[in-house]
């Protein structure tokens, strides 16, 4: 394709419904493109899962299809084999992804029905597991492993594919905050490499502190799809899809709403960020704030009161 802002995976209007008359897809559309960081929200039972299957080919959809830089999907068993090289899949829950008898000969599945050579294999396994810091674990038996390490193998075993765009279903669910931040190195590893991340999520404040541009889903449909900074702040569409605006978004839009956040102060999209600001506001005194306060509020509004804004969560 010619167009270089043209999407790396698209969706186009999918239907899928299971046995059961239960339809997960209902003309589902969705566009991610190349270097972004992605994050598709929705509460349970919204149809992430299912699209994720879909874009990976697990998946056939009833009508409607999927796009791999610009071109339909093949679903012969040698497109499939090529998709798979583009777009890799990492479940929620590693058990249903890990199946080998060690964390190696787990990871070299994948490449090994590439056709590639036994050099070649390696060379893709110790750079996976290099690269998700579990080499020293390369012989052990997947089921001796806690679900931390678990999580690393399932995406090493993508990784070692090689994925231009790598899809992960909950990335942090079952991890401690320890594991979470790891986990979460790992994928700014891989997206500073060139990767293209899509994570799905019901985390808001992971969500919007992640992502370059964030798909809200529901009912088997996005229903929004743009900056996080613009989607998140529609409370209305949220609280109707069951999900509920980031915090770090509530603290700032209350913060310029009472004028103690400046006009000219960046996003905040971190707890840094907020950490930050309130670092700021606290050496520019309490009168300074009271008082900007004061001056933005319209006459006739009763005296100035200092309002707490509440714990940080």
């Amino acid at each position: 394709m010619d167009d270089v802002t043209a999407p790396i995976l698209r969706a186009d209007t999918l239907r899928h419904q299971y046995d059961g008359g239960v339809l997960a897809l209902d003309g589902l559309s969705l566009a991610v493109h190349a270097g972004v960081r992605h994050a598709l929200v929705g509460a349970n039972g919204a149809g992430k899962t299912t699209l994720f299957l879909h874009l990976n080919g697990t998946l056939r959809p009833q009508s409607g299809e999927v796009m791999i830089d610009g071109y339909s999907a093949d679903y012969s068993r040698a497109g499939l084999t090529a998709w798979r090289q583009v777009v890799g899949l990492v479940f929620q829950n590693p058990d249903d992804q890990l199946f080998a008898g060690t964390v190696q000969q787990d990871v070299s599945f994948g490449p090994f029905n590439l056709g590639l050579t036994e050099p070649e294999v390696r060379e893709r396994v110790d750079e996976a597991l290099t690269s998700l810091g579990i080499m020293h674990l390369r012989d052990r038996p997947t089921h001796m492993l806690s679900f931390g390490q678990k999580k690393r193998a399932s995406i090493a075993g993508a990784v070692a594919m090689r994925p231009r765009v790598l899809i992960v279903d909950e990335p942090l669910s079952g991890l401690d905050p320890s594991g979470q931040e790891h986990f979460l190195e790992v994928l700014h590893d891989l997206h500073e490499h060139g990767t293209t991340i899509v994570i799905a999520t019901h985390d808001m404040s992971l969500a919007y502190e992640w992502a370059d541009e964030v798909s809200i889903m529901d009912g088997g449909r996005i229903v929004n799809q743009g900056p996080p900074s613009t989607v998140m702040a529609d409370s209305e569409l949220l609280r109707s899809c069951g999900l509920r605006r980031p915090w770090m978004l509530d603290i700032e839009l209350e913060l310029r709403q009472t004028g103690l956040l400046s006009p000219d102060h960046g996003t905040l999209r971190s707890r840094s960020d907020v950490l930050a600001a309130v670092a700021t506001m606290a050496r520019s005194g309490p009168s300074d704030s009271a008082a900007s306060t004061c001056r933005r509020r319209p006459e006739g509004q009763g005296e100035c009161r200092d309002q707490p804004l509440g714990e940080l969560p």
